[in-house]
């Protein structure tokens, strides 16, 4: 059902993976490819699966392309390879998202011997968010103690639905063959493409991996949100102060 098709074959050495693909705010996907684009990674494979949707995109002359993922990499990032998988889409189902996971974890990631799985997703509050936290789920306890110390959150009920999508299903693919597994979730309103977020979520990341990245280029994105967020605080109070005016006659 699913289908890789390989540009390149790099050798690495067993890699570190990281999942960023499209989800609540888009968190995880802004810093999955804001990382791989600095750290110079280069695409060696390309996804297709019958689970993804029935859709194509057209470039600028008009010429289709099939919806996919992405496997990208970059070499030696402090002494580590990284692998990204990155993509526009998911699994149009859930049962779909499930089987490209498990396709790929037996397919390419153990092929590859992949050593440690960093899945990045957003965490969805439903109210504005001026400082986002990044929580943390865990393939093994052991983990917990150096990621809180690169500033990881681990609160007990958060998020209380759970994970899903590709993030969760990678994480407990993780536990299942033996890989330690991390997910990485940017609190984010869920309103909007959340940039702000996903700078909280790469500044973790550079701690965890060593790196210290250029971030400017995010920053105005950044901006623009708290500019957003003051102008719904505002209207917010405005209707609430309505709300509260009697009507004396």
């Amino acid at each position: 059902m699913t289908t890789v098709k390989y540009n390149l074959s790099p050798k690495l050495d067993r890699p570190i993976l990281i999942e960023g693909l499209p989800g609540v705010g888009n968190v995880g996907k802004i810093a999955t490819d804001f990382l791989s684009e600095k750290l110079n990674a280069e695409k060696f494979a390309t996804i297709y699966s019958e689970n993804f949707p029935p859709h194509v995109m057209l470039d600028g002359d008009c010429v289709v392309h099939m919806a996919c993922n992405e496997l990208w990499y970059a070499k030696d990032v402090n002494k580590r390879d990284i692998i990204f998988l990155r993509g526009d889409y998911q699994g149009s189902t859930p049962e779909g998202q499930y089987i490209i996971c498990d396709d790929l974890m037996r397919d390419v990631f153990l092929k590859m011997d992949v050593s440690y799985i960093y899945t990045l997703g957003g965490y969805g509050t439903g109210r504005m968010v001026d400082n986002p936290r990044v929580l943390g789920a865990v393939s093994d306890i052991s983990q917990k103690t150096d990621l809180e110390k690169n500033g990881v959150i681990f609160s007990p009920g958060e998020p209380s639905a759970g994970v899903v999508g590709a993030s969760a299903v990678l994480v407990a693919m993780g536990q299942i063959y033996g890989i330690p597994a991390t997910c990485l979730m940017g609190e984010t309103s869920g309103y909007f493409v959340d940039h702000k977020s996903a700078i909280s979520m790469l500044v973790v990341l550079e701690k965890i991996l060593g790196i210290t990245l250029d971030k400017s280029d995010l920053d105005a994105e950044s901006h623009q949100i708290d500019e957003f967020t003051a102008k719904v605080r505002e209207y917010e109070t405005k209707k609430n102060s309505s709300k509260d005016l009697g009507y004396i006659g």
